[in-house]
């Protein structure tokens, strides 16, 4: 089978969403997401097998912040496809380095967001990802990662005004135009759209300053990364599928090894 016919599953559990794709060896071609929180219902795994079965599989490849999770999908792989599955830790990481106390304690997703970064936009780099939580990852002009920053996600930050005040609506986040709120939909709005972009602009800053990079790349990535990065000059580029295509990097690394 040559290198454009062979067809990898990758997975990308996280803590609401799993991103499931589907790439030969030079991309990733397809991809789609089901609930976390469905995958022991059953309902993660027929969607999944539905977007699977689309095309032959040779090989799989995970990486998963709920650990719970894992070993149903490591199961539904082997059941469904006659699969093993590589899981990305920091001990089966390629394509980055790691200069970081606890390896361990990395979250796998943040050591594929490097390695993708790594690769296209080269060392210093970081990545912005916005989930369910904010995160920055960090790779130094060695082509390690060394850490990087988390602060809550949009959804967690509304969602928890909504639910902790008696008078605070649950809000769909979208772009604002105005400055000054006036009703509490659009107050929220305001805060949330706009001052996390304050948020995003004083960390891109300090790290800039702090790395000694003016011209550092700045990588968004999750599901608010168009919205958030469409008025940040500081964003260099948004890549939807950055953690997957890491996850798809590191395959390649070691069907290379192989």
């Amino acid at each position: 089978m040559s290198d454009d016919a062979r067809m990898i599953a990758l997975l990308d559990i996280g803590n609401t969403h799993t991103h499931i794709g589907l790439a030969d060896s030079r991309r990733v071609l397809r991809q789609t997401d089901v609930l976390t929180g469905q995958w022991r219902a059953g309902t993660a795994r027929s969607a999944a097998a539905r977007f699977l079965k689309k095309a032959p599989l040779t090989g799989a490849i995970l990486c998963s912040v709920v650990p719970a999770v894992t070993p149903v999908v490591e199961e539904f792989l082997r059941a469904e496809f006659r699969l093993a599955c590589l899981e990305l830790t920091a001990r089966t990481v390629r394509g980055v380095g790691i200069d970081y106390p606890r390896p361990k304690t990395i979250g796998p997703d943040r050591l594929a967001n490097a390695v993708a970064v790594n690769h296209h936009y080269g060392a210093p780099s970081v990545v912005v990802d916005f989930g369910t939580a904010v995160t920055f990852d960090v790779v130094d002009a060695a082509g390690n990662y060394i850490g990087g920053i988390i602060a809550p996600g949009l959804n967690v930050m509304t969602d928890y005004l909504h639910e902790k005040t008696a008078l605070l609506p649950r809000i769909r986040i979208r772009e604002v135009s105005a400055v000054v709120g006036k009703n509490t939909r659009q107050a929220m709005l305001i805060g949330a759209v706009k001052g996390y972009r304050g948020l995003i602009r004083e960390l891109v800053g300090e790290l800039k300053r702090a790395m000694r990079c003016p011209s550092l790349p700045v990588v968004a990535t999750g599901g608010y990364a168009r919205l958030m990065s469409s008025k940040l000059p500081e964003i260099t580029a948004v890549e939807p599928l950055l953690t997957l295509e890491g996850l798809r990097l590191v395959w390649e690394a070691g069907a290379r090894v192989k």
